[in-house]
């Protein structure tokens, strides 16, 4: 049994941008963390290895359940197998 199955998936919700000044995206974030510090930390770290130089959150969160369309469900998958995993999307004007 793995550890982060004790743990409920963290949903971090907000933007991203590639470089300062640019387009935003819309990301959703989920992962296990032990709190909602590391798991913003942890966020942080996952969005700036995959090249994003800015990111603004709006909301952390615990999922209420397993979600039922993709991408989201295989990022909540991945979180469950200890990744962080990264949903970005084209974000509202």
């Amino acid at each position: 049994m793995n550890d982060n199955e004790n743990r409920p998936v963290t949903i971090i919700t907000g933007r991203v941008w590639r470089r300062k000044g640019g387009k935003p995206e819309g990301v959703h974030v989920l992962l296990v963390a032990p709190d909602d510090d590391s798991a913003v930390r942890m966020a942080l770290d996952a969005l700036s290895r995959e090249g994003y130089a800015e990111a603004e959150f709006d909301q952390i969160g615990d999922l209420d359940g397993v979600p039922d369309d993709e991408p989201h469900l295989s990022a909540y998958q991945g979180a469950i197998e200890g990744e962080v995993s990264i949903v970005t999307f084209n974000a509202p004007d």
